[in-house]
């Protein structure tokens, strides 16, 4: 049998590891790692359609997940649409950028241009 003239791989004895396999974290302090007031998040939107269906997204913040969870279900209420939280995203159903916005913006939010 002919040995391989061409080895792929990396040899560990050059300074690779293979640490980078560890699993995530989903603890409620690895949630954000800092908070800031709503003056200082820039925040930005991005749609996507989901099954034919538009969804506004809402990041990035750094709030807690308490916190979080509390300012999308008063967003949630104020527009009578659906939403969730993923990490530090909100989402909601439908296009609502510009009544989210305006919602945020009351409530001190800043928006990058």
């Amino acid at each position: 049998m002919k040995k391989n003239l061409f080895e792929m791989g990396a040899n560990f004895e050059d300074g690779w590891s293979a640490d980078n396999k560890k699993p995530r974290d989903k603890s409620p302090a690895a949630f954000c790692t800092e908070t800031l007031p709503p003056q200082k998040h820039q925040l930005h939107f991005a749609k996507e359609k989901r099954r034919g269906k538009t969804i506004t997204i809402i990041k990035p913040f750094y709030l807690e997940k308490k916190a979080l969870q509390a300012l999308l279900k008063r967003l949630k209420k104020k527009l009578g649409t659906g939403g969730t939280l993923r990490e530090n995203t909100l989402e909601f159903q439908g296009e609502l950028a510009d009544t989210l916005k305006a919602e945020l913006t009351a409530l001190g939010y800043r928006f990058k241009k």
